[in-house]
């Protein structure tokens, strides 16, 4: 038997694998967590599944379920919002679940600032704009970042950046990021990606902070900053170029 760590995207039901659906409906034990999770997903379960939200449980109630549903044989699907390979937490229960002899696997998901992108209308790798994205998030109370990674470190490369959870801390992204990209490089927030109640918001770092406070968003969003965000008159990448060799061997 067992967990499978499920990548339930950013927010629309729909946007969820193939595989990540089929193990859903099959499973006879699923964790969600919380409000992060779409209702949709969950009526996906069998009739009979026990179905638990993980919103109020520890660290150690929830390994302590799903260690209990392997012993009893039965697999989990235990979901996680966005993609498990992006700040999901899935790490210290496989470190736990490893420690147990329990088995796992992962389904990769949909994250959340691909469906940003895509609100958004824009790819952020433009040739001759960007070829590289930074994705990190800002210091809080409850988990400092590693040395050297703070914003303006990161920031020295000209990469596109996309800052999760950061919403709340929008002034310290803006000053931060400023002294690298200049107040008048582009700059985005999509709250509630793929959702009925998204939020999408254009600017620059010099509009932006005024932006998020008249929209009132604290929480669910994604900061994308770079020129990528507003590139024209960019060269055609070489992919689909006229002198291309196209041999299929």
């Amino acid at each position: 038997m067992t967990i499978h760590f499920i990548g339930a995207g950013p927010g629309a039901a729909d946007l969820i694998t193939l595989r990540a659906s089929r193990i859903i409906a099959a499973s006879p034990v699923c964790l969600y967590a919380g409000s992060l999770v779409p209702a949709e997903l969950l009526a996906t379960c069998p009739d009979d599944a026990e179905v638990v939200d993980t919103a109020r449980m520890s660290l150690d109630q929830i390994v302590d379920k799903l260690v209990a549903a392997d012993r009893a044989g039965l697999d989990v699907a235990r979901l996680h919002s966005g993609d498990p390979s992006i700040y999901s937490a899935v790490a210290e229960q496989v470190r736990r679940l490893e420690a147990a002899g329990v088995g796992y696997d992962i389904v990769p998901g949909v994250p959340a600032f691909t469906a940003a992108a895509a609100a958004l209308g824009r790819e952020l790798t433009v040739p001759g704009v960007s070829q590289s994205i930074v994705l990190t998030r800002v210091s809080t109370l409850s988990t400092a970042m590693p040395p050297g990674e703070d914003l303006r470190s990161l920031g020295r490369s000209g990469a596109t950046m996309v800052v999760h959870l950061g919403a709340h801390r929008i002034e310290q992204i803006a000053e931060e990021l400023t002294e690298s990209y200049g107040a008048d490089c582009p700059a985005a927030v999509v709250a509630f990606a793929s959702r009925p109640d998204e939020i999408v918001l254009r600017g620059t770092l010099a509009t932006l902070v005024e932006q998020v406070h008249a929209a009132g968003i604290t929480k669910t969003a994604v900061v994308i900053v770079g020129r990528v965000l507003a590139a024209e008159g960019f060269p055609d990448s070489y992919l689909y170029s006229a002198t291309r060799s196209r041999a299929t061997h």
